[in-house]
């Protein structure tokens, strides 16, 4: 099947990844058995041979990413690095995970000495932070994996640049990965330009996390898929408290500001969802209010999964200002869902039993499943062989099964969303069986 993209691919330009230094330092994988990527090895980013041979005809070179990998020469020198590893944001599964990879990657693939784990997300990157780094070990993270949340701890909202670079350079960082989302992603570019702009070679590498999984020309972040598992548990719960009464209804709020990827993947995994809302679907009270009402009528059950992004536009309060991070907050659409069906499917004559569940902090702070854990793994290895060989102001990224380098700036242009016309949410509709217009 052929891809149908809505959007420009993007340019060989927007592709580039930054590099510093020269390739002049073997690889202590060399003589290993290892299989090396080249350079000129690349993962294309469409398959589709009919947009392939637009360009070809064109003359135009085919937009693909950098495959990631190990290089066999390297552009920084392991046993002259010291490396350091930061986590911000909210928790996600694997955090724990991809934390243990960077560090036993780095100490038993490249016998790095020094490993150092920032507390606290970025403010633990400056000087004058109550949060001293630790000395990340193969020990310290032996059974870090077995446990949620982030050894380091995390945390929101932009500091000072040109402040954490001085601190990088004082303490001989120059190989820094940031796990993160969006705004964090940024803000690692931001640590790149500055690097750069002082000459100082500093790697800067991403590895993406966002439970939503929004990141735009990243197939799949880590945490997604155990989050979407998590979900499904709490689906059969509402589902089971639905079913237990008589015109009983399950109201299930999941994560997901802009993109409702785990609302829509946990309704298809757990199959018992018959309304699943999220940001990018339109809705009124009205509308959702009159399919409930026929769907109890006909089966006197029914379970709704919202993302907590989702009907925004109707909230009677929606202007509540912006967190640290940037985000714009968001009213509690799932209490706001509760209270409207409850009263209007009353004002209709049906005697009805609400149970509203919010799993949201379970899902997030749990730890990864095996799918994740082996992805988390893959990208802690991936980010610290990007580092080595130059790479920076990048993330690594996953794309037709193969990891790739994506530029930071590219992967934060825009936000990844649900196709309401992709075979995905056709699935969706047909699965639950509701309408595709709820207004």
């Amino acid at each position: 099947m052929t891809e149908s993209f809505s959007f420009d691919l993007p340019s060989v330009d927007d592709l580039a990844v930054a590099r510093i230094g020269t390739p002049i330092f073997t690889s202590p994988l060399v003589g290993n058995g290892h299989r090396f990527v080249v350079d000129d090895s690349a993962v294309m980013v469409s398959s589709d041979p009919a947009r392939m041979q637009h360009y070809l005809d064109a003359g135009l070179p085919i937009p693909a990413f950098e495959e990631a990998g190990p290089r066999a020469m390297l552009s920084i020198d392991p046993s002259k690095t010291v490396a350091g590893i930061v986590t911000c944001g909210g928790l996600c599964p694997g955090l724990n995970d991809v934390i243990r990879s960077l560090t036993l990657t780095l100490h038993h693939t490249y016998r790095v000495s020094s490993v150092l784990g920032f507390r606290y997300g970025f403010a633990g990157l400056e000087p004058a932070s109550e949060f001293a780094p630790i000395e990340l070990t193969p020990d310290v993270v032996e059974n870090i994996h077995e446990y949620g949340g982030t050894l380091l701890g995390s945390s929101r909202g932009p500091r000072s640049t040109p402040t954490m670079v001085d601190n990088l350079a004082a303490l001989g960082v120059n190989v820094l990965f940031c796990v993160g989302g969006d705004g964090t992603l940024k803000g690692a570019s931001a640590l790149a330009a500055e690097a750069r702009r002082r000459d100082l070679p500093i790697a800067v590498v991403g590895i993406p996390k966002t439970i939503d999984n929004d990141l735009f020309w990243v197939e799949r972040s880590f945490g997604f898929a155990t989050a979407v598992e998590e979900a499904v548990r709490a689906i059969r719960s509402a589902h089971a408290e639905a079913r237990g009464a008589w015109n009983g209804v399950g109201i299930v709020k999941l994560m997901g500001r802009h993109a409702g990827f785990i609302a829509a993947h946990a309704t298809l995994a757990s199959n018992d969802v018959n309304f699943c809302l999220t940001p990018e679907s339109t809705f009124t009270i009205e509308g959702l209010t009159d399919a409930l009402w026929r769907r109890l009528r006909a089966r006197h059950h029914a379970v709704v999964v919202v993302a907590e992004g989702a009907g925004q536009n109707i909230l009677a309060n929606n202007d509540l200002g912006f967190d640290a991070s940037g985000n714009q907050r968001l009213g509690d659409i799932g209490t706001f869902l509760r209270d409207q069906l409850t009263s209007g499917l009353s004002a209709l004559g049906l005697d009805l039993t609400v149970k509203y569940i919010d799993p949201s902090y379970l899902i997030r702070s749990v730890t990864a499943n095996a799918f994740d854990a082996e992805f988390c793994l893959a990208l802690g290895q991936q980010a610290v062989h990007a580092a080595f060989s130059g790479r920076t102001d990048l993330v690594i990224g996953s794309w037709h099964n193969h990891a790739t380098h994506v530029p930071i700036a590219l992967a934060t242009r825009v936000r990844r969303s649900l196709d309401l016309d992709s075979e995905e949410w056709q699935r969706v509709l047909q699965t639950t069986g509701q309408p595709a217009h709820l207004s």
